[in-house]
Parts: C-alpha cells; structure tokens; sequence
C-alpha cells in the first residue's frame, strides 16, 4: 500500500533543516549501498553519524510518532534513524529494490525493512525531475510531493529516482519495522481502522462501532508480532 502523508512536517521546521543541511557535509551516496546498488546510484547523503544527521534524523522520527495517519498505516514496531539524501545536475538512483534487513546504530539489533518512507523537504517547483517511480502489481507510480509531506510504500517494491535537471531535490528517508510484516494485512487494518474513525465521528461510539473496534484489535493481536 502507498498513502501519501501531508505535512509530517510543519514549514517551519523544513526551513530549519534545509538551513542547517546546506551548511553540512555531503559524501557520495553509494559509501551506503553494496556493489549492485553503487551501479546505479548517484546522489549525495549526509554520513550517518554526523551530528547534524543524528539531530534532524531525531526530528523527522518524531514527527512521524506522532502522526496518526502514519501510525494507523504503517503500525511501527521499530523505526530505523533517518537519513538525508541530495540529487542535482543530473543525479538519480535507477531501479532498484531495498535491503530487506537493516543495520541500526548504537549496537542496536537488526530491523526488518517492512515499510519504506521518503520526507520531502524540497517543494516541486524548486527542482525539475527527480520522481520516485515506485512500480509495484498496479503498475508505476510518479510521487512528487510538497515539502514536509511523507509517501510511504511497502520495502519490496521496486523502485527509482528520475534524474534531477534543474535545481536540487532534498529527502529524508527511513525504514520501518511494522508490527505487521504483510503488506495486505497492514491495509486491510489501515482501511478498518479508517472506516472505524469516520463511523465514530459521525455516530459516536454505537454498540456496533465498538464491536468494530473489538475485530480490529482481534486482528491485530493476530498478526502483530511484538
């Protein structure tokens, strides 16, 4: 399931980090992929350990933490520290498909890449090209989005950044652990747990709106693995 999230981050906060990452130091982004990966891949990143890295990375997680449309689609279980990409003159990163295990910092264990998310922090008309172009069973999908708005997408799909041609495409993006490891089984709990709000503003909490909510945490209680 891909859903785009408006506004994970305030303007204000994008304008803070663009400030600071214009400042930072960038090292070529195939330092972070293996040798398929470093065939295609040709944009900067911020090294994942430096400090402004680390501080921006703790902002965008918490952001994301506290936005309930990422929770109810995305069901976190683990959330991998974020890192911050740059594409201009002519940088992209062809096809390719992600990691399934992640390595997290600080000696933490392995996470399981469920769920891939991309922060945008450069509005549209500030670059030319560089679409993510996620394809998937229902076919190829171009997302561009407004500054501080966030597409999540499932880790296994294929996917691909277009050449930036004008100006520079600023991102953050992270991996996500969900406590539900099946893509299907996430957005059949994402579209219950919808329906299941927009009933209860309408109608209050009804005897069968709360019986609704019973089979939606029945479910989860199946599936989730914590």
């Amino acid at each position: 399931m891909m859903l785009h999230i408006p506004a994970v981050l305030t303007r204000d906060q994008v304008a803070t980090m663009r400030a600071r990452l214009a400042a930072a130091d960038w090292v070529d982004g195939r330092d972070s992929v293996g040798a398929q990966g470093a065939l295609v891949k040709r944009n900067r990143q911020l090294p994942e350990a430096s400090s402004v890295a680390v501080e921006l990375g703790q902002a965008v997680s918490a952001a994301l933490a506290s936005n309930p449309l990422f929770f109810a689609a995305v069901l976190p279980l683990r959330i991998l520290a974020p890192y911050f990409n740059s594409y201009a003159g002519g940088e992209h990163y062809g096809l390719h498909i992600d990691g399934a295990v992640r390595q997290q910092r600080g000696g933490l264990p392995p996470l399981r890449a469920d769920v891939s998310t991309t922060v945008f922090l450069s509005d549209p008309d500030e670059y030319d090209g560089g679409e993510l172009v996620v394809v998937d069973a229902y076919g190829t999908h171009e997302v561009k989005l407004a500054a501080g708005d966030a597409i999540v997408y499932p880790s296994g799909s294929l996917h691909r950044v277009e050449p930036v041609t004008r100006g520079e495409r600023v991102c953050s993006f992270l991996w996500t652990q969900s406590m539900v490891r099946d893509d299907t089984r996430r957005a059949m709990l994402y579209e219950l747990d919808i329906h299941i709000q927009a009933l209860r503003q309408a109608h209050g909490d009804t005897a069968p709106i709360v019986g609704l909510t019973g089979h939606y945490h029945n479910l989860l209680r199946q599936w989730a693995e914590v």
